[in-house]
């Protein structure tokens, strides 16, 4: 007797559901740790990435780095936190904040051509990420 999933009597589902993916993919850096999130809606992967971010700037500002050259905590980047969404290989809306060492927050657009936004005309440089993410969509 064939087992009940492969029964032609029970109802399969369809492609699209069998192959569906999330909409939005969250990617947050901090040093040496890489955590992936998946959201449907941009607007709880944005309040997602807003809580992660705040929540690794509380852990305090970054010390200076004495290399070859000497590195303030505003010249680095302490954690990156990213939004992809669906589209082609090459044409996927991308966009995030760089968390610097002194805990200021630096939105971006793109992903490997990476290109500051200007969060100046916004409440929170969040909400220029979402407005930035919903204009690439269309």
């Amino acid at each position: 007797m064939p087992s009940p999933a492969l029964s032609p009597w029970t109802p399969q589902p369809s492609y699209a559901v069998a192959v569906a993916r999330p909409k939005w993919k969250l990617t947050v850096r901090n040093g040496p740790e890489v955590e992936h999130s998946n959201f449907d809606d941009l607007g709880d992967a944005v309040a997602a990435m807003r809580a992660r971010a705040l929540e690794i700037r509380s852990a305090g500002p970054a010390k200076r780095i004495r290399s070859l050259r000497e590195f303030e905590p505003s010249d680095q980047v302490r954690a990156r936190l990213q939004l992809t969404g669906r589209g082609s290989f090459l044409r996927k809306p991308t966009a995030g904040v760089d968390i610097r060492g002194d805990g200021t927050f630096v939105p971006f657009t793109g992903g490997v051509g990476r290109e500051e936004l200007d969060p100046t005309d916004h409440e929170t440089p969040f909400e220029l990420v979402r407005e930035t993410l919903e204009s690439e969509e269309r």
